[in-house]
């Protein structure tokens, strides 16, 4: 959700600083700061609402001289997105400045506390009782040790932070501390630097430590980097990951934005993750970390996700039980976490599901499952993240950094790679022959080509945008798997258009659904060339009948549904109707793509939204 940037070293702060917040507004946010350590001793910042732009143009009037500092993008919580309620937040005296992501949750009881006590308070936000407890700790017995300060501070807590401090009687000096929310640090020749994740960090180094829950780190101007455990002890080899993509990655490189890139990137995104997953005993899949005796004794899968990767969950849901099987409970994580009676055996996998590895939900239902007695299985982009550090197993999608709030390239990636999860059950189910294994990853490697002509053809989809020029709301409708395409479709509409979109079943239209028709009411079909070809084609001729305007995703060729609707988007034959969702859903982004830019949307940083949702 919200960025964490901070710097000290040989050169300006500054600079890096707006730099790093630009990285980080993939994240989302509503307002954003900066806070420097001045040469004149004293703490100097601008903050405001609204965009990072608006805060570079601010910043170019301000004196903010100084080779240590920290920054911040917030996404409002407690309080509205103000200049007053925007981070950095400091202390009574001013001298003490903190950004913070996560939930304070006894920040009302703190706050009564710390007024009572003479703190006066500048903000709504539960964030800045961390800046007067510090200053407590720090005017007490810990003034000169800022991570002692800090480390005092944080043990009054309750809930999720990730924080950054500085102090302007401790110049040169960051003092980080992580429990629940995401951070790295890094040390370079130049400096020591901080950041939410490694996006920002790319530019200067390869190499980045994670920061494990209740540790606190001192960032030190020479770039040195001190991590202290729970106890305070220093730990001598922090968790370390090595950064596998080049900072290029992050740039638009000539596309018009961040969601088109990554729209483009698909095919080899799939093709790295399917490289080298076959041999001749079949589907490789040593992350899994699970012998082939415990992979045969699974008699239940839970998948547990939340957005877009809970949709992943449902085409993996289908790929499982068809191919192993296996009986599959697909659970949005946020419910899950408060259900009373789940279904658990000695040889129940869990398998958590998400893009960033850090969703909240999502981690809370792994450490649950695992302390059910589940072994923990995460799918996940994110090299070293939460969710990959703690289950027993990860895989990679290896689709590259996703800028774009709204997901693409990690969607296809993870139900490619929730496919080789079910082929790899399979084969240790015993349901599958090595002949047909195979057959079924030359399937999944046919994937990146049909994907490449689907966006050769994205006229068609800039062409049917035309539809939703004046619409109010929009209709999606599938049959089978095709059913979650149409979900997805419906949630990439409203994430970026802020067109409202409903999707259903197809057969499940005319129990409500069909209600909202009336004429030019857009709705789109997908209606591949599958055992329910006909059925769906039915339920298109009801929509039209209603003088509703029918955009369709279908095969080459389908001249039965080209003669009925307004618009066709083609896809290529699938050789196996259950993958068609992987290609059938490109289309998909790219319509969502050309609605938003026509409706004047940034695509990009839809409003309201997040990339990593880290908390609850």
């Amino acid at each position: 959700m919200c960025g964490i940037v901070g710097y000290t070293g040989r050169n300006q702060a500054v600079e890096y600083l707006l730099e790093g917040l630009q990285t980080l507004e993939y994240r989302g946010y509503d307002s954003a700061g900066v806070e420097v350590v001045g040469a004149d001793g004293a703490l100097h910042g601008v903050k405001c609402a609204g965009r990072v732009s608006t805060l570079v143009d601010r910043c170019q009037t301000a004196n903010l001289v100084g080779t240590a500092g920290i920054a911040h993008t917030r996404w409002a919580t407690h309080g509205a997105p103000t200049d007053k309620n925007s981070h950095p937040h400091r202390d009574c005296s001013g001298r003490i400045a903190i950004v913070h992501n996560g939930i304070i949750e006894n920040f009302r009881e703190l706050r009564s506390y710390l007024t009572r006590n003479g703190h006066e308070f500048a903000s709504e936000t539960d964030s800045e009782v961390i800046a007067h407890l510090i200053e407590d700790a720090w005017n007490g017995p810990y003034q000169g040790d800022l991570v002692s300060a800090v480390r005092n501070a944080v043990r009054r807590l309750e809930g999720s932070w990730a924080l950054a401090v500085v102090c302007a009687d401790a110049p040169g000096e960051i003092v980080c501390a992580r429990n629940g929310s995401p951070l790295v640090v890094a040390s370079t020749k130049d400096g020591a630097y901080a950041a939410s994740d490694v996006t920002p960090l790319a530019n200067v180094t390869s190499h980045v430590i994670q920061l494990e829950n209740g540790q606190v780190a001192r960032l030190e101007r020479s770039g040195a980097v001190t991590v202290f455990d729970e106890e305070g002890l220093v730990v001598d080899v922090p968790t370390a990951v090595d950064v596998d993509w080049d900072a290029s990655a992050a740039t638009l490189g000539g596309y018009a934005d961040f969601m088109a890139k990554e729209i483009a990137e698909q095919p080899e995104a799939i093709e790295r993750l399917l490289a080298g997953r076959l041999d001749e005993r079949g589907i490789k899949l040593d992350e899994l970390s699970m012998s082939e005796e415990d992979l045969a004794a699974i008699d239940r899968v839970y998948l547990i996700a939340c957005g877009t990767s809970y949709h992943v969950s449902l085409i993996a849901r289908t790929l499982v039980q068809t191919w192993a099987k296996v009986p599959v409970i697909c659970e949005y994580a946020s419910e899950f976490n408060y259900e009373q009676d789940v279904l658990v055996t000695p040889h129940t996998l869990c398998v958590i599901i998400t893009q960033s590895g850090e969703t909240a939900d999502t981690l809370t239902a792994a450490r649950r499952m695992r302390g059910m007695g589940c072994k923990v299985f995460a799918i996940t982009n994110v090299l070293g993240s939460s969710a990959a550090r703690e289950s027993d197993g990860v895989l990679y999608v290896q689709a590259g950094p996703e800028v774009c709030v709204a997901s693409t390239k990690a969607y296809t990636a993870q139900m490619v790679a929730g496919a080789l999860f079910a082929l790899r059950l399979a084969q240790a189910q015993g349901q599958m022959e090595p002949d047909e294994v195979e057959r079924h990853y030359r399937d999944l490697c046919s994937l990146p080509d049909l994907i490449r002509e689907v966006i050769a053809r994205s006229w068609q989809d800039k062409r049917a945008a035309a539809v939703f020029r004046r619409a109010h709301s929009a209709l999606f409708l599938g049959r089978g798997v095709n059913s979650t395409t149409a979900y997805e479709g419906a949630l990439k509409l409203k994430e970026i258009s802020y067109l409202h979109a409903e999707a259903y079943p197809a057969g499940e239209m005319k129990h409500g659904p069909i209600a909202l028709l009336e004429p030019g009411f857009p709705v789109v079909a997908i209606v591949p060339a599958d055992a329910v070809h006909d059925k769906t084609v039915s339920n298109i001729q009801e929509v039209i009948a209603r003088g509703a305007v029918c955009v369709a995703v279908a095969t080459d060729g389908d001249e039965d549904v080209a003669s009925l609707v307004e618009h066709v988007l083609w896809i290529p034959p699938v050789a196996d109707e259950l993958l068609v969702p992987i290609v059938a859903v490109v289309h998909l982004q790219v319509l969502a793509r050309y609605v938003a830019r026509m409706r004047g949307c940034d695509v990009d940083k839809p409003r309201n939204l997040a990339k990593s949702v880290t908390v609850e």
